[in-house]
């Protein structure tokens, strides 16, 4: 006998099921921590094009994002296949991910104008194909299961995931690049990235096969796609977490790529970088498992609100550690990868709770739309970041493989402390202002089961 909607909407996923959607944000963070970390000095230290460029470059293909993200959302709420909405993307998409991945790492045998024009013809292709599989992918969370504290433990297991696939990438990308170059880091950074690509299309695959759809919009729902971007910008919860998601990610972004200039041209160990960046990836997995154990005792609001102060801070307070300082380097960087830990699980299933929040109010579902904006400002806060960091360098008088000026050194220490400290506290401030907290939830999602127990 068939389950009702009512049925599935409340069934509890199995771990199964948990470990299969988790595992996709490994293979996710092949590539996004790589940008994160890596991009930024593989553009100025191998492909040799000038810092202020390539930040600009960065920044200005998220232009294209502006237009792909929403559209990407508005296509996947109205697939329409025997795999369900979001899944199929995930086994479709996987190869041409891998190769757009290839040729964003690629130095081509051309003047500075020419590999600047590739860069930003591989960079923006590369993002378009992230985004053909992350809006679907961050959108399945949305419909696996409809029990708040289950959402938040299942989107815990894909940010475990996540920061296990960052740790990786942090700990052994520099090491692989030597390995595959062998003294040509061109040749280093190709076969690194395809190495990365082939995992990850095996890990989107394994999502497609291990997870299911269970909720659907209401079967009366017809609804067009200015409709879906009115409902959003009549969210408020929702408006909070995309100003939040572009804060915090530029924190996140401008903290990883500031930590590879900061070993190699302030402390001046690049030796350390993959051990520094690690310890920082494994303290952000810990702080992601530990997400469901925190929101079973403080309302996920204030947990956002107390985590962002706390990495605040300690970012701040890193800026006085001297150079030679290097245990106490370590260990504060990994206690603010700790406290940085749970946020993503917990936005990421606060943006769900704010699908459900849109079809309560309105009567309408548009979960895809809802992650792609998200995923827009994300993106874009990662941009920033590196736009910043990129312009900062230049206007210090950074020079790619030279000893740094006094000025280029104090503006790379900066950057990994005191501003992303700065706008981590903004960003404990912006939480405040999210209205839908646990009790409201509570009262969104009993009443929106009632209705679909009705039909």
């Amino acid at each position: 006998m068939a389950q009702t909607e009512h049925e599935l909407a409340s069934v509890r996923i199995g771990l199964k099921e948990k470990i299969g959607y988790g595992i996709g944000d490994v293979g996710f963070n092949f590539y996004w921590a790589n940008i994160s970390a890596f991009l930024l000095i593989f553009y100025t230290d191998t492909m040799g094009l000038p810092a202020a460029a390539v930040g600009t470059m960065i920044l200005i293909t998220k232009i294209i994002d502006a237009f792909t993200d929403p559209a990407m959302g508005a296509v996947a709420d109205r697939t329409r296949s025997r795999f369900g909405k979001f899944r199929p993307y995930l086994l479709f998409a996987a190869v041409p991910m891998a190769a757009a991945g290839v040729l964003t790492y690629t130095t081509p045998d051309l003047g500075e104008g020419g590999k600047l024009i590739w860069a930003y013809g591989t960079y923006s292709l590369m993002m378009l194909m992230y985004t053909i599989l992350s809006t679907p992918y961050s959108a399945l969370s949305g419909v696996i299961t409809a029990n708040s504290q289950d959402r938040t433990t299942l989107i815990s297991f894909r940010f475990i995931a996540a920061f296990t696939g960052t740790t990786l990438v942090n700990y052994f990308t520099l090491d692989m690049v030597k390995w595959f170059g062998q003294g040509d880091d061109k040749l280093g950074w190709q076969l690194t990235m395809a190495a990365y690509g082939v995992a990850a299309a095996i890990m989107f695959m394994t999502v497609f096969f291990t997870t299911r759809e269970r909720i659907s919009p209401p079967r009366e729902q017809k609804s067009a796609v200015m409709g879906d971007i009115r409902d959003l910008l009549d969210n408020r919860p929702w408006l909070v977490l995309f100003a939040l998601a572009l804060i915090i990610m530029t924190t996140i972004v401008m903290r990883a790529g500031a930590s590879v200039y900061y070993m190699k041209y302030y402390v001046g160990q690049a030796d350390l970088t993959g051990a520094f960046l690690a310890a920082y990836s494994i303290a952000l997995a810990i702080g992601a498992a530990c997400t469901p154990l925190m929101t079973r005792f403080i309302d996920k609001k204030k947990l956002m609100m107390l985590l962002m102060a706390a990495v605040g801070v300690l970012s701040c307070v890193m800026v006085f550690v001297p150079k030679d300082a290097i245990w106490l380097m370590f260990g504060i960087n990994t206690l603010i990868g700790f406290f940085l830990g749970p946020k993503s699980p917990l936005a990421f299933s606060m943006f769900a709770d704010t699908a459900d929040y849109t079809e309560w109010k309105t009567g309408r579902r548009a979960t895809a739309m809802t992650f792609a904006a998200a995923t827009f400002s994300q993106k874009l806060g990662g941009a920033i970041a590196s736009a910043v960091i990129a312009w900062m360098l230049a206007a210090m008088g950074y020079v790619a493989n030279e000893a740094q000026s006094g000025a280029s050194q104090l503006g790379i220490v900066l950057l990994l402390t005191v501003i992303p400290g700065v706008i981590a506290l903004i960003a404990a401030f912006v939480m405040r202002l999210y209205t839908l907290d646990d009790e409201t939830l509570v009262r969104v999602q009993t009443e929106l089961l009632a209705r679909k127990s009705t039909v």
